[in-house]
Protein backbone atom coordinates (compact mmCIF):
# COMPACT_ATOMS: atom_id res chain seq x y z
CA UNK A 1 0.00 0.00 0.00
CA UNK A 2 1.22 3.30 -0.83
CA UNK A 3 0.63 6.35 1.47
CA UNK A 4 0.95 10.28 0.76
CA UNK A 5 3.33 11.67 3.30
CA UNK A 6 1.88 15.42 4.72
CA UNK A 7 3.50 18.02 7.02
CA UNK A 8 1.12 16.65 10.10
CA UNK A 9 3.15 13.08 9.78
CA UNK A 10 6.49 15.50 10.79
CA UNK A 11 6.14 16.49 14.60
CA UNK A 12 9.48 15.88 14.97
CA UNK A 13 13.28 15.51 14.15
CA UNK A 14 13.51 13.01 10.74
CA UNK A 15 16.79 10.98 11.34
CA UNK A 16 19.06 11.43 8.21
CA UNK A 17 19.62 7.49 8.47
CA UNK A 18 16.19 7.09 7.28
CA UNK A 19 16.59 9.41 4.24
CA UNK A 20 17.63 7.07 1.67
CA UNK A 21 17.51 7.15 -2.37
CA UNK A 22 16.83 9.78 -4.85
CA UNK A 23 14.93 12.97 -3.42
CA UNK A 24 14.08 14.57 -6.44
CA UNK A 25 15.06 18.47 -7.37
CA UNK A 26 13.37 20.23 -4.33
CA UNK A 27 12.98 23.75 -3.75
CA UNK A 28 15.95 23.74 -0.83
CA UNK A 29 15.16 27.98 0.53
CA UNK A 30 13.61 27.17 3.45
CA UNK A 31 16.34 24.59 5.23
CA UNK A 32 17.79 26.52 8.21
CA UNK A 33 20.38 25.81 10.60
CA UNK A 34 23.03 24.20 7.57
CA UNK A 35 26.40 25.10 8.68
CA UNK A 36 27.58 27.96 11.44
CA UNK A 37 26.06 31.38 9.99
CA UNK A 38 25.68 29.77 6.39
CA UNK A 39 27.52 31.48 3.54
CA UNK A 40 27.24 35.06 2.15
CA UNK A 41 25.63 35.38 -0.94
CA UNK A 42 26.81 37.37 -3.66
CA UNK A 43 27.26 38.32 -7.63
CA UNK A 44 31.01 39.32 -6.77
CA UNK A 45 33.81 37.58 -5.22
CA UNK A 46 34.69 38.99 -1.65
CA UNK A 47 37.81 41.54 -1.30
CA UNK A 48 40.48 41.76 1.25
CA UNK A 49 38.98 44.68 2.99
CA UNK A 50 35.56 42.40 3.32
CA UNK A 51 35.53 41.90 6.80
CA UNK A 52 33.54 38.97 7.86
CA UNK A 53 31.61 38.87 11.24
CA UNK A 54 31.69 34.66 11.88
CA UNK A 55 36.04 35.38 11.43
CA UNK A 56 38.24 32.64 10.10
CA UNK A 57 35.86 30.01 8.48
CA UNK A 58 33.45 32.18 7.22
CA UNK A 59 31.75 31.30 3.52
CA UNK A 60 31.21 33.80 0.39
CA UNK A 61 29.10 32.59 -2.44
CA UNK A 62 29.65 34.27 -5.87
CA UNK A 63 26.09 33.00 -7.03
CA UNK A 64 27.10 34.35 -10.99
CA UNK A 65 30.87 32.46 -11.44
CA UNK A 66 29.40 29.92 -8.95
CA UNK A 67 32.78 29.42 -6.98
CA UNK A 68 33.05 29.58 -3.34
CA UNK A 69 35.69 31.04 -0.78
CA UNK A 70 36.62 30.38 2.94
CA UNK A 71 38.26 33.45 4.87
CA UNK A 72 41.49 31.68 5.74
CA UNK A 73 42.47 35.10 7.71
CA UNK A 74 40.48 37.51 9.47
CA UNK A 75 42.82 40.61 9.79
CA UNK A 76 40.82 43.89 9.06
CA UNK A 77 40.88 44.97 5.76
CA UNK A 78 43.65 42.45 4.89
CA UNK A 79 41.42 39.42 4.62
CA UNK A 80 42.75 36.11 3.00
CA UNK A 81 39.80 34.68 0.74
CA UNK A 82 40.68 31.16 0.05
CA UNK A 83 39.13 29.76 -3.15
CA UNK A 84 37.48 26.73 -2.95
CA UNK A 85 34.81 26.23 -5.10
CA UNK A 86 37.39 23.99 -8.32
CA UNK A 87 38.40 27.90 -9.68
CA UNK A 88 41.43 29.86 -9.39
CA UNK A 89 41.86 33.04 -7.82
CA UNK A 90 42.28 33.26 -4.22
CA UNK A 91 41.55 36.75 -2.79
CA UNK A 92 44.77 37.95 -0.86
CA UNK A 93 46.64 41.04 0.35
CA UNK A 94 49.27 42.33 -2.36
CA UNK A 95 52.64 42.46 -0.28
CA UNK A 96 54.00 45.07 -2.28
CA UNK A 97 51.11 47.29 -2.13
CA UNK A 98 48.52 48.73 0.25
CA UNK A 99 45.32 49.80 0.30
CA UNK A 100 44.34 52.31 3.41
CA UNK A 101 47.71 54.50 3.86
CA UNK A 102 51.15 55.35 2.92
CA UNK A 103 54.01 55.99 5.81
CA UNK A 104 57.29 58.16 5.37
CA UNK A 105 60.24 57.49 7.93
CA UNK A 106 63.27 58.90 8.76
CA UNK A 107 65.10 61.02 6.68
CA UNK A 108 67.56 64.07 6.65
CA UNK A 109 68.10 67.48 5.49
CA UNK A 110 71.96 67.83 5.64
CA UNK A 111 74.67 66.02 6.80
CA UNK A 112 74.23 65.03 10.36
CA UNK A 113 70.56 66.06 10.24
CA UNK A 114 68.86 62.78 10.33
CA UNK A 115 65.38 62.49 11.68
CA UNK A 116 62.77 59.69 13.54
CA UNK A 117 59.89 60.76 11.98
CA UNK A 118 56.67 58.48 11.02
CA UNK A 119 54.34 60.58 8.67
CA UNK A 120 51.23 59.02 7.25
CA UNK A 121 49.26 60.44 4.37
CA UNK A 122 45.30 58.80 3.13
CA UNK A 123 45.81 56.76 -0.29
CA UNK A 124 41.69 57.45 -0.24
CA UNK A 125 42.18 61.35 -0.83
CA UNK A 126 44.47 63.87 -1.51
CA UNK A 127 46.02 65.45 1.88
CA UNK A 128 49.11 66.16 3.54
CA UNK A 129 51.08 63.95 5.83
CA UNK A 130 50.45 63.74 9.49
CA UNK A 131 53.26 62.80 12.39
CA UNK A 132 52.36 59.39 13.25
CA UNK A 133 55.08 58.70 15.92
CA UNK A 134 58.98 58.35 15.90
CA UNK A 135 61.57 55.70 15.26
CA UNK A 136 63.91 54.22 17.67
CA UNK A 137 66.40 55.78 16.49
CA UNK A 138 66.86 58.80 13.71
CA UNK A 139 68.26 58.19 10.86
CA UNK A 140 68.40 58.05 6.61
CA UNK A 141 68.37 55.70 3.97
CA UNK A 142 66.98 52.81 5.56
CA UNK A 143 64.67 50.46 3.88
CA UNK A 144 61.02 49.37 4.10
CA UNK A 145 58.78 46.67 4.49
CA UNK A 146 55.28 45.71 5.36
CA UNK A 147 53.04 43.16 7.22
CA UNK A 148 49.67 42.58 7.02
CA UNK A 149 49.33 44.47 10.41
CA UNK A 150 52.84 46.29 10.99
CA UNK A 151 55.41 48.82 9.25
CA UNK A 152 59.22 48.01 9.13
CA UNK A 153 62.66 50.23 9.37
CA UNK A 154 65.55 48.14 8.52
CA UNK A 155 69.02 49.73 8.34
CA UNK A 156 69.92 53.32 7.52
CA UNK A 157 72.39 55.83 8.02
CA UNK A 158 72.85 57.78 11.89
CA UNK A 159 76.05 56.62 11.41
CA UNK A 160 75.19 52.94 10.10
CA UNK A 161 72.35 51.08 11.62
CA UNK A 162 71.75 47.38 11.81
CA UNK A 163 68.06 48.03 13.70
CA UNK A 164 65.16 46.81 12.85
CA UNK A 165 62.05 48.56 13.93
CA UNK A 166 58.45 47.87 13.92
CA UNK A 167 55.51 50.23 13.85
CA UNK A 168 51.83 49.52 14.25
CA UNK A 169 49.60 50.16 11.27
CA UNK A 170 46.08 50.62 13.13
CA UNK A 171 47.02 52.45 15.92
CA UNK A 172 49.77 55.76 15.91
CA UNK A 173 52.37 55.56 17.50
CA UNK A 174 56.48 54.64 17.67
CA UNK A 175 58.61 52.39 16.56
CA UNK A 176 59.88 49.58 18.70
CA UNK A 177 63.27 47.63 18.18
CA UNK A 178 62.48 44.13 17.34
CA UNK A 179 65.87 42.77 15.81
CA UNK A 180 69.58 43.22 13.86
CA UNK A 181 70.63 42.93 10.19
CA UNK A 182 73.48 40.62 10.16
CA UNK A 183 75.31 43.69 9.10
CA UNK A 184 74.77 47.55 10.06
CA UNK A 185 74.40 49.15 6.78
CA UNK A 186 72.39 52.08 4.70
CA UNK A 187 70.96 52.89 1.24
CA UNK A 188 69.50 49.12 0.86
CA UNK A 189 66.78 48.09 -0.60
CA UNK A 190 63.81 46.53 0.95
CA UNK A 191 61.38 44.24 -0.56
CA UNK A 192 58.02 41.98 1.03
CA UNK A 193 56.93 38.83 0.85
CA UNK A 194 53.42 37.65 2.31
CA UNK A 195 56.01 35.94 5.29
CA UNK A 196 58.95 37.92 5.51
CA UNK A 197 60.53 41.36 5.09
CA UNK A 198 63.68 41.70 2.85
CA UNK A 199 66.87 43.71 2.96
CA UNK A 200 69.28 44.10 -0.58
CA UNK A 201 72.68 45.32 -0.63
CA UNK A 202 73.71 48.50 0.81
CA UNK A 203 76.93 49.57 2.03
CA UNK A 204 78.49 49.76 5.94
CA UNK A 205 81.46 51.14 4.47
CA UNK A 206 81.93 49.49 0.87
CA UNK A 207 78.74 48.08 -1.07
CA UNK A 208 77.52 44.92 -0.20
CA UNK A 209 76.06 42.75 -2.09
CA UNK A 210 73.55 40.53 1.04
CA UNK A 211 70.02 39.71 0.57
CA UNK A 212 69.13 38.73 4.10
CA UNK A 213 65.27 38.28 5.95
CA UNK A 214 63.20 38.20 8.71
CA UNK A 215 60.03 36.89 9.40
CA UNK A 216 56.40 38.80 10.19
CA UNK A 217 55.41 36.58 12.38
CA UNK A 218 57.76 36.64 15.20
CA UNK A 219 60.29 39.63 16.39
CA UNK A 220 64.13 38.44 15.95
CA UNK A 221 67.47 38.67 13.73
CA UNK A 222 67.58 38.38 9.97
CA UNK A 223 69.24 35.84 8.30
CA UNK A 224 71.25 36.04 5.14
CA UNK A 225 69.99 34.34 2.52
CA UNK A 226 71.22 34.88 -0.64
CA UNK A 227 73.76 37.69 -3.24
CA UNK A 228 72.58 40.46 -5.21
CA UNK A 229 74.08 39.97 -8.95
CA UNK A 230 77.01 42.74 -7.79
CA UNK A 231 77.23 44.58 -4.76
CA UNK A 232 76.03 48.24 -4.46
CA UNK A 233 74.10 50.60 -2.36
CA UNK A 234 71.06 53.11 -3.14
CA UNK A 235 69.26 50.82 -5.16
CA UNK A 236 65.97 50.62 -4.86
CA UNK A 237 62.93 47.60 -4.24
CA UNK A 238 59.67 46.08 -5.81
CA UNK A 239 57.81 43.30 -4.73
CA UNK A 240 55.51 40.74 -6.52
CA UNK A 241 53.23 38.24 -5.52
CA UNK A 242 56.81 35.66 -5.99
CA UNK A 243 59.76 37.48 -6.41
CA UNK A 244 61.51 40.37 -4.43
CA UNK A 245 63.20 42.67 -7.26
CA UNK A 246 66.13 45.32 -6.91
CA UNK A 247 66.97 48.06 -9.40
CA UNK A 248 69.92 51.24 -9.97
CA UNK A 249 72.41 51.72 -7.94
CA UNK A 250 75.74 52.34 -7.35
CA UNK A 251 79.20 50.76 -7.01
CA UNK A 252 82.25 50.29 -8.88
CA UNK A 253 80.09 51.91 -11.83
CA UNK A 254 78.86 54.72 -10.57
CA UNK A 255 75.33 54.55 -12.09
CA UNK A 256 74.14 51.38 -12.91
CA UNK A 257 70.64 49.85 -15.12
CA UNK A 258 70.15 46.54 -13.50
CA UNK A 259 66.59 45.08 -12.45
CA UNK A 260 67.27 41.97 -10.92
CA UNK A 261 65.10 39.32 -8.91
CA UNK A 262 65.26 36.52 -6.84
CA UNK A 263 62.58 34.23 -5.14
CA UNK A 264 60.41 33.98 -2.02
CA UNK A 265 59.78 30.91 -2.22
CA UNK A 266 63.56 30.01 -1.96
CA UNK A 267 66.67 31.56 -0.25
CA UNK A 268 68.69 32.14 -3.55
CA UNK A 269 70.62 34.85 -5.36
CA UNK A 270 68.98 36.94 -7.53
CA UNK A 271 69.69 37.23 -11.38
CA UNK A 272 70.04 40.12 -14.23
CA UNK A 273 66.51 40.73 -15.90
CA UNK A 274 66.54 43.66 -17.19
CA UNK A 275 67.85 47.49 -17.58
CA UNK A 276 66.15 50.90 -16.51
CA UNK A 277 66.12 53.28 -19.19
CA UNK A 278 68.96 54.93 -17.54
CA UNK A 279 71.51 54.00 -15.34
CA UNK A 280 70.81 55.93 -12.05
CA UNK A 281 71.08 55.49 -8.04
CA UNK A 282 68.60 57.17 -4.89
CA UNK A 283 65.77 56.33 -6.59
CA UNK A 284 61.98 55.96 -5.17
CA UNK A 285 60.51 52.25 -6.20
CA UNK A 286 56.43 50.93 -6.58
CA UNK A 287 54.52 48.31 -7.15
CA UNK A 288 51.64 47.69 -8.67
CA UNK A 289 50.36 43.91 -8.94
CA UNK A 290 51.77 43.79 -12.34
CA UNK A 291 54.84 45.95 -12.54
CA UNK A 292 57.68 47.17 -11.07
CA UNK A 293 58.41 51.61 -10.84
CA UNK A 294 61.23 53.52 -10.63
CA UNK A 295 60.99 57.04 -10.33
CA UNK A 296 63.46 59.76 -10.08
CA UNK A 297 67.24 59.08 -9.06
CA UNK A 298 70.73 60.54 -9.92
CA UNK A 299 72.97 59.66 -13.20
CA UNK A 300 75.40 62.73 -13.38
CA UNK A 301 72.08 65.14 -12.83
CA UNK A 302 68.50 64.52 -11.10
CA UNK A 303 66.17 62.48 -12.79
CA UNK A 304 62.27 63.05 -12.97
CA UNK A 305 61.55 60.07 -15.33
CA UNK A 306 59.45 57.44 -13.96
CA UNK A 307 60.62 53.71 -15.43
CA UNK A 308 57.90 50.58 -15.86
CA UNK A 309 59.28 46.89 -15.91
CA UNK A 310 56.86 43.57 -16.09
CA UNK A 311 56.83 41.12 -13.75
CA UNK A 312 55.30 38.53 -15.60
CA UNK A 313 58.18 38.57 -17.60
CA UNK A 314 62.22 39.55 -17.88
CA UNK A 315 62.80 42.59 -19.54
CA UNK A 316 63.79 46.19 -20.00
CA UNK A 317 61.97 48.88 -18.12
CA UNK A 318 60.44 51.99 -20.49
CA UNK A 319 59.94 55.58 -19.55
CA UNK A 320 56.35 55.94 -18.53
CA UNK A 321 55.96 59.47 -17.60
CA UNK A 322 57.80 62.25 -15.05
CA UNK A 323 57.47 63.07 -11.52
CA UNK A 324 55.37 66.08 -10.78
CA UNK A 325 58.01 68.70 -9.61
CA UNK A 326 61.63 68.95 -10.44
CA UNK A 327 64.50 66.04 -11.21
CA UNK A 328 64.92 64.57 -7.73
CA UNK A 329 66.69 61.73 -5.99
CA UNK A 330 66.69 60.62 -2.31
CA UNK A 331 62.72 60.30 -2.32
CA UNK A 332 61.06 57.28 -1.50
CA UNK A 333 58.12 55.16 -2.89
CA UNK A 334 54.96 53.99 -1.77
CA UNK A 335 52.02 51.65 -3.50
CA UNK A 336 48.46 51.63 -3.29
CA UNK A 337 46.19 49.02 -5.05
CA UNK A 338 45.51 52.00 -7.74
CA UNK A 339 48.46 54.17 -7.93
CA UNK A 340 52.43 55.25 -7.16
CA UNK A 341 53.51 57.94 -5.00
CA UNK A 342 56.90 59.43 -4.36
CA UNK A 343 57.36 61.49 -0.86
CA UNK A 344 60.50 63.88 -0.23
CA UNK A 345 63.93 64.03 -2.00
CA UNK A 346 66.60 66.63 -2.59
CA UNK A 347 67.43 68.96 -5.32
CA UNK A 348 66.83 70.82 -3.38
CA UNK A 349 65.04 69.38 -0.02
CA UNK A 350 61.52 68.62 -0.63
CA UNK A 351 58.40 68.03 0.79
CA UNK A 352 56.51 67.03 -2.01
CA UNK A 353 54.20 63.55 -1.84
CA UNK A 354 53.09 63.02 -5.79
CA UNK A 355 50.91 60.12 -7.28
CA UNK A 356 51.12 58.60 -10.88
CA UNK A 357 48.41 55.69 -11.79
CA UNK A 358 49.19 52.51 -12.88
CA UNK A 359 46.20 51.82 -15.05
CA UNK A 360 47.24 54.38 -17.23
CA UNK A 361 50.48 55.78 -18.27
CA UNK A 362 51.11 59.55 -17.66
CA UNK A 363 53.24 61.79 -15.35
CA UNK A 364 52.20 62.08 -11.73
CA UNK A 365 50.67 64.70 -10.18
CA UNK A 366 51.24 66.81 -6.49
CA UNK A 367 48.76 65.40 -3.83
CA UNK A 368 49.97 66.66 -0.30
CA UNK A 369 53.16 67.49 1.64
CA UNK A 370 55.23 65.58 4.12
CA UNK A 371 55.35 67.05 7.86
CA UNK A 372 58.94 68.19 6.54
CA UNK A 373 61.04 68.48 3.96
CA UNK A 374 63.98 65.93 3.75
CA UNK A 375 65.60 62.89 1.87
CA UNK A 376 66.98 59.46 2.12
CA UNK A 377 63.40 58.95 3.37
CA UNK A 378 62.11 55.23 3.20
CA UNK A 379 58.91 54.12 2.75
CA UNK A 380 55.94 51.37 3.06
CA UNK A 381 52.10 51.02 3.26
CA UNK A 382 49.43 49.66 4.83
Amino acid sequence: MTQKLTDAMFTGTLASSKLTGAMGNNDGSALTGIGGDGATDSANDPAINTNPSGGVGALWANHTSGELFVCTDATTNANVWYNVGGGSGDVQRFPGGGTISGYTCGGQAGPGGQFNHIDKFSFSSNANATDAGDLSVARAYACGAASSTHGYNSGGYTPQSDVIDKFQFTTDGDATDVGNLTLARSGCAGQTSSTHGYVSGGSPNNSTNIIEKFTFASNGNSTDVGDTTNSRDYLTGQSSFTHGYSSGGSSDTPYLNIIEKFTFSANANATDVGDLTVGRYSQAGQSSTTHGYNAGGYSGSYQDRIDKFTFSADNNATDVGNLSNNQRAGSTGQSSSTHGYTAGGNSPYTDVIDKFSFSTDGNATDVGDMTLARNGVSGTQY
